[in-house]
């Protein structure tokens, strides 16, 4: 005689739905410290710069405490500064050149690893490695010497190669000059996170794809083109999204040339104006406006990467 018993049905649905209720919760609640502790580290420090962006704050009122609420004062004297508009227009530049030559050397360098010998493959690969452990402050002040005016090896290369109006040349006189500089030591410490990171992707993709494409008459070219690219183009999207996020606030290397003797005014990026108008200029709200403009830029620029990115993964 069987001994079964057969519950009923709402008794059933109620036990098999507090188990799955269970189950999709359980990812929120292990991933709930971590994110109130990025709310706290990065949430807060923002809080303070937007309240602070729209308070008057001289360095007098942080001693006495008297830094008050000024409505849109800080954010109409930055719209309606002209200093403001030509160094956020000269680092937009400043941020496209290096991309793209980051990218475009990070792609030539991790395309010529997957063709040298074991060898060479890993020489390059210590070299990327010593270049991109190199401290910013270190590696800018080894640019400075490579690029001095009387010592510089850069200066005494081009000067014996015919070029003898780079005798005694200096590079920091010009504001083009000292961006190029600063661009030079940017995308050298960029390039091999860049050059590491596509070959990688590029191991990943098989052989016998290329092979198939070799055997239909394509060459490296249409190889790229039609393999390579299309199959790590999450990856390029992902290292340009960084690269862009990067460049975009750059601040030791041009300081460290103004400092050096550079020119100042005409070479200023946007983290360095904000900077001297919050500690130089003694106007630490209008300084915090300027940041928060640099956030709302890359905070865009991330969410059309971010959904760039994600289309290209789900296609």
């Amino acid at each position: 005689m069987s001994t079964n018993v057969i519950a009923p049905s709402g008794q059933g649905a109620a036990g098999t739905a507090a188990p799955q209720r269970k189950a999709r919760a359980l990812p929120y609640l292990l991933l709930a410290p971590a994110a109130a502790i990025l709310l706290v580290v990065l949430g807060y420090p923002v809080y303070r710069l937007l309240g602070l962006s729209f308070s008057q704050a001289k360095l007098r009122d942080f001693v006495k405490g008297t830094e008050h609420w000024n409505n849109f004062a800080n954010y109409t004297k930055m719209l309606a500064d002209g200093a403001f508009w030509a160094a956020m227009g000269r680092t937009v530049v400043f941020t496209v050149a290096c991309v793209v030559a980051t990218m475009v050397i990070g792609t030539l360098l991790a395309l010529m690893m997957v063709k040298l010998r074991k060898g060479m493959r890993l020489l390059l690969l210590v070299c990327l490695l010593l270049a991109w452990a190199t401290p910013q402050v270190t590696a800018t002040q080894v640019w400075q010497w490579l690029f001095d005016t009387r010592y510089g090896l850069i200066n005494h290369l081009l000067s014996s190669a015919g070029f003898k109006q780079f005798e005694n040349y200096s590079w920091l006189a010009s504001p083009v000059s000292l961006l190029a500089v600063a661009g030079i030591i940017v995308v050298w410490g960029a390039v091999p996170f860049v050059t590491l990171t596509l070959y990688a992707g590029r191991t990943q993709v098989s052989e016998s794809l290329y092979e198939s494409a070799g055997l239909d008459g394509a060459g490296g070219w249409r190889s790229f083109f039609s393999i390579t690219l299309p199959m790590l183009a999450p990856i390029f999207t992902m290292l340009a999204a960084l690269s862009t996020i990067w460049d975009f606030r750059v601040f030791t290397q041009v300081f460290l040339l103004q400092q050096a003797g550079g020119i100042t005014s005409e070479t200023n990026l946007i983290a360095i104006y904000a900077y001297r108008t919050s500690f130089s200029g003694n106007d630490f709200g209008l300084g915090a406006a300027m940041a928060m403009a640099m956030i709302v830029v890359l905070a865009g620029l991330s969410v059309f990467y971010v959904r760039r990115m994600l289309k290209e993964v789900q296609a």
